[in-house]
């Protein structure tokens, strides 16, 4: 079984191109969401997380990811802090999520941070999902109703998209103009013939 990693900067339209292996029968893991649900859940990841923010980070029982983004997003030592906490969570979930997987040609784990957080070292290939700033910004703010000072800052703290290009194994182009459906097929043909030559 191949394991491949997709990513991209925030905006990029990873959710999409996930939507789209999902439907060809592709098992995708989302290590974004795994990560929400980790810090909502988890009590160990909770405690961790008031001890460094105090119990306003979760008022209401209930994590404010606004308040949480706002405060590690301008503090690298911060955000450092917490992605200590939640990544080695997110990895055992995945490798835990691999075992029910076995016996699939491929399966995909969607993550942002692929490279920063170290998961390409236990992925067989990378897949980068990149798209021009201007149109990056324009879907988060459409999408999640942020100011662009704050995606901005977010972008900041992401790998360039040229770093992301050059350390992946494969490209798909999500700039609004181009396709991307041929390309989803395109990689899945390939994945699936390299795992019935494997």
């Amino acid at each position: 079984m191949y394991k491949v990693g997709l990513t991209g900067g925030i905006g990029s339209g990873k959710s999409i191109i996930c939507r789209i292996f999902s439907l060809l029968g592709v098992a995708v893991f989302h290590s974004d969401m795994e990560a929400r649900r980790i810090m909502d859940y988890d009590t160990a990841i909770r405690t961790k997380l008031t001890e460094l923010f105090g119990l306003e980070i979760y008022p209401d029982g209930i994590l404010d990811r606004q308040k949480l983004a706002a405060l590690i997003f301008s503090d690298q030592r911060k955000l450092k802090a917490v992605n200590s906490i939640v990544h080695p969570a997110v990895f055992q979930a995945f490798e835990a999520w691999l075992q029910e997987m076995e016996g699939e040609p491929y399966i995909i784990k969607e993550a942002a941070i692929i490279f920063e957080s170290g998961a390409h070292r236990n992925l067989d290939y990378i897949v980068a999902v990149t798209a021009p700033v201007e149109l990056r910004l324009k879907r988060v703010t459409d999408r999640n109703g942020v100011e662009e000072r704050n995606v901005l800052e977010r972008m900041k703290n992401q790998m360039s998209e040229e770093e992301l290009v050059s350390r992946s194994h494969f490209v798909i182009v999500n700039d609004g103009s181009q396709l991307v459906v041929p390309q989803v097929l395109d990689l899945h043909s390939k994945f699936l013939e390299m795992a019935n030559d494997n």
